[in-house]
């Protein structure tokens, strides 16, 4: 993380999508990703809803995360790869939100992350 960041480390915390230009997000079981952070690097895997798991890396300058992605899809089995950049925010109840543009099937896509609270 670097001196310009304002928004606490990823390491060790989870976050469920809420939105998604890709599907329909089911907010009964939504995917849910685990981050890491370390030095700048960024890694993690995810879950759940429309893929059967994916893993992700990538880095973070400031308030901003960059990464790769590859997943299976669970409908098909078919793999997904592509690359997007996140804008970290913070939500009304202190949590941590990700605003994630990235490609997929060749269109612009956005998708809404939002932190799990620690229980």
């Amino acid at each position: 993380m670097t001196a310009t960041a304002t928004i606490p480390s990823l390491d060790g915390r989870r976050f469920r999508m809420i939105s998604s230009t890709t599907s329909a997000v089911d907010p009964e079981a939504p995917s849910i990703f685990d981050y890491f952070e370390r030095d700048g690097a960024i890694w993690g895997e995810y879950t759940g809803d429309t893929v059967t798991f994916g893993k992700f890396v990538g880095t973070r300058t400031g308030d901003t995360i960059w990464v790769s992605f590859v997943h299976v899809l669970a409908k098909d089995g078919s793999v997904v790869t592509g690359n997007g950049e996140s804008e970290l925010e913070i939500t009304d109840a202190g949590l941590i939100r990700l605003v994630e543009h990235y490609e997929m099937f060749d269109l612009p896509q956005l998708s809404v992350c939002e932190e799990i609270p620690a229980s």
